[in-house]
């Protein structure tokens, strides 16, 4: 049993989400798409017109591709349902291309869906040299790009970054603060009594993996250098993949080397990786025992903080993808231009729980029903650029609790 059990604050608190979230599954690589609302249905409940502004074509002609690691795992499934809300809403077709963050799924999903007449792109990519093909082939074809739940790296990859900035069609990133994210993970774990913590990674050199890792390593240290006397652990990373089964064999991996481990970390991948670590320790009947924080909610991650198999989760940042969709949306419509020599950074907050009580506000509102109504997507898709990366960075629970009338 723990040592010392503090009950951590309830925090429902909205975070900077920018630097690429998002966790992602696996899935071999495959193509869905939704076609747009026909014509006499192509407006929203508010009205907006189906005809492109400054570059004339019609909404109904627009396709958006989205190649994403899988649009049927946790985090993918609701990603996939606030874009084709958005589609919906607005009367345009999108199509999808799932590449199990493969890297050359990653880069091949670019071509494909420009060959199927995309003019637009987002992307969750798993590495920053993808992206140096993913730009030239959206350049080679005049299709815009935006990242979600990722950003390239401008220290890491400044060639890179130099191209994405010179390319006119690269639009931009939409991406979580993940080393902040990690911190903020680490210390629901220490608030609640652990010291001894496992890391369960997805792959290698994942630029999203990279900055979570850095930011349980600050926390750790950050408290380690506070409190002298009462010292914390966090063990070199198991990696998973992004698989169930591999968070699973993960998860015993770590029980097994370390009999006093009191929390576990599985980093992210999508859900599954996670997924698998709780029932490995729900086997070894360690659930009381072992406290697990992890990103991306589970669709049952209100009872799991009730029965204790997780302890905290970040996540709620879903709608990271629509802000990319959005400024896709709008490059293609000529509403917004200018691109060569920029490079738009898009921060997107998560959301944080770590409670029963913190759970039920984000379900009424992110779970029961789409934070946004098909009236306010439309609303969205209007704003300047400025507005949008606004509307990005006030998205949380209250916000959404304001715009229901709540």
């Amino acid at each position: 049993m723990k040592k010392v059990f503090k009950k951590a604050t309830a925090t429902v608190t909205a975070a900077a989400m920018l630097a690429s979230l998002t966790a992602c599954g696996g899935g071999a690589a495959s193509s869905s798409a939704t076609t747009a609302a026909p014509a006499g249905e192509s407006k929203a409940e508010g009205g907006a017109e189906t005809t492109a502004a400054a570059s004339g074509i019609d909404n109904k002609d627009i396709k958006i591709g989205v190649s994403i690691w899988s649009s049927t795992d946790v985090l993918g499934s609701q990603c996939k349902l606030i874009l084709d809300e958005a589609a919906k809403a607005l009367g345009v077709q999108v199509q999808y291309v799932d590449q199990g963050h493969v890297s050359e799924k990653v880069t091949a999903s670019v071509e494909q869906l420009a060959a199927a007449g995309c003019q637009g792109i987002i992307i969750c990519n798993s590495s920053d040299t993808e992206m140096t093909s993913a730009i030239k082939t959206a350049n080679d074809n005049k299709v815009y790009l935006a990242q979600f739940f990722r950003v390239i790296s401008k220290d890491n990859s400044a060639d890179i970054y130099d191209m994405a900035t010179q390319s006119p069609y690269y639009i931009g990133a939409v991406h979580e603060n993940e080393p902040e994210n990690g911190e903020k993970l680490v210390q629901i774990l220490l608030d609640k009594g652990d010291r001894n913590i496992g890391l369960i990674g997805w792959e290698q050199g994942d630029a999203t993996w990279l900055g979570r890792w850095e930011g349980y390593k600050a926390g750790v240290e950050k408290w380690n250098s506070e409190h002298p006397d009462d010292q914390a652990k966090l063990s070199e990373p198991q990696y998973a993949g992004t698989s169930s089964e591999g968070g699973s064999k993960a998860a015993e991996a770590l029980m097994s080397a370390d009999p006093t481990l009191d929390a576990l970390i599985p980093a992210g991948g999508g859900g599954d990786p996670l997924q698998g670590a709780i029932a490995a320790v729900e086997r070894a009947g360690k659930v009381q025992d072992i406290d697990i924080v992890s990103t991306d909610f589970l669709p049952d991650l209100g009872e799991r903080l009730e029965n204790g198999s997780m302890a905290g989760q970040s996540g709620g940042h879903y709608c990271d993808p629509l802000i990319a969709f959005m400024m896709v949306y709008n490059a293609i419509k000529g509403n917004y231009s200018g691109f060569e020599g920029k490079f738009e950074d898009v921060p997107f907050p998560y959301l944080y729980v770590s409670s029963a009580d913190d759970y039920k506000a984000y379900e009424q509102y992110f779970v029961d029903q789409l934070p946004y109504t098909d009236e306010e997507l439309v609303s969205m898709s209007e704003l300047d650029l400025d507005g949008l990366k606004e509307a990005a960075a006030k998205i949380s629970i209250e916000d959404a609790a304001a715009r229901a009338g709540k």
